[in-house]
C-alpha cells in the first residue's frame, strides 16, 4: 500500500521546493483521506470506460491498459454483507462507498433493481405495470435501504468500501483514514509509524496521491516532477 511517510516527504519537498510553501502535518493529514477518496471515485470514471471498451471490442491501446488497472484495483474495495430487514428496511454498512448489487437472500436469489431517487421510487410503488413483487423486487438505497415487497426478511449486498487506512507497522487494515504521526527531536518532525495509518490505495498510486495532494493545496506538480524525485530518492536510498 502507499505509504504515508513517502507521499508526505516527497510532497513536503516538491512543494517546498524553489519556495512555494510549507506542507506540516496538520496540511498534509487535513487532505489525506480526501486526495485518497478522489482517486478512489476516479476509479470508477476509469472502470466504466474500460466497460465501454469491452463491449465496443475496440483497441484504445495504452488507455485500455490503464482502466483495465483501474477494474482491478477496484476489486480490493470489493465486500459483502447481508442486511437484515424490518419491514423492509435495513441499515447501509458503515463502510459503503457504491452499491455494486444486490440479490435476495432465499432460495431464488433474485436480483433487486437498485433505485436511487425516491420520486422514482414512488412511481414504481404507484405503478400497475412495473410494482415490486417477490419475482421483481426494488430497493431505494438512500440514508438507510428500503426493499419492496417489505415481506423480505434480508437482502445480499455486493458494494466497493471506502478506501482507509493501513497500519504500516503490520499491514493490517484500519478504519481510521490515512495520517502522517511524528515525535519531535531536537525540534524536528520525526515519523513515527507507531502514530500513523498508510493509504490503503495501492502503491503504485504513490505518484498520483502526491500530484492530488498538492492541487488539494493549492499548488501544480507535473507527473515528470513526482517520477524525478522517486528516481533520486531510490538512489539515494
Amino acid at each position: 500500500m502507499a505509504s504515508v511517510n513517502q507521499v508526505y516527504s516527497a510532497l513536503k519537498d516538491l512543494v517546498n521546493k524553489d519556495q512555494r510553501g510549507f506542507v506540516t502535518p496538520a496540511v498534509f493529514n487535513s487532505f489525506a483521506s480526501v486526495a485518497q477518496t478522489n482517486l478512489f471515485n476516479k476509479l470508477f470514471s476509469d472502470a466504466a470506460l474500460n466497460k465501454r471498451i469491452r463491449n465496443s471490442q475496440s483497441d484504445a491501446g495504452r488507455d485500455k491498459s490503464r482502466v483495465k488497472q483501474a477494474s482491478e484495483d477496484l476489486s480490493i474495495f470489493s465486500k459483502k454483507s447481508t442486511i437484515a430487514l424490518t419491514s423492509g428496511v435495513g441499515d447501509k454498512p458503515t463502510d459503503l462507498g457504491r452499491v455494486i448489487s444486490i440479490i435476495t437472500t432465499d432460495s431464488t436469489a433474485k436480483n433487486v433493481e437498485i433505485v436511487y431517487d425516491e420520486e422514482k421510487i414512488d412511481y414504481i410503488l404507484r405503478s400497475t405495470l412495473s410494482a415490486p413483487s417477490a419475482s421483481y423486487p426494488v430497493a431505494l438505497v438512500s440514508s438507510n435501504i428500503q426493499v419492496f415487497p417489505t415481506t423480505l426478511s434480508s437482502v445480499l449486498m455486493r458494494y466497493y468500501k471506502v478506501p482507509q487506512g493501513i497500519v504500516p507497522t503490520s499491514g493490517v487494515k484500519s478504519s481510521i483514514q490515512p495520517r502522517f504521526g511524528y515525535t519531535v527531536v531536537a525540534g524536528q518532525e520525526q515519523y513515527s509509524a507507531a502514530n500513523s495509518i498508510d493509504f490503503e490505495l495501492p502503491e503504485y498510486y504513490f505518484a498520483e496521491l502526491v500530484i492530488e495532494m498538492a492541487k488539494l493545496i493549492g499548488v501544480n506538480l507535473r507527473d515528470k516532477d513526482v517520477y524525478a524525485f522517486s528516481v533520486n530518492e531510490e538512489k539515494n536510498a
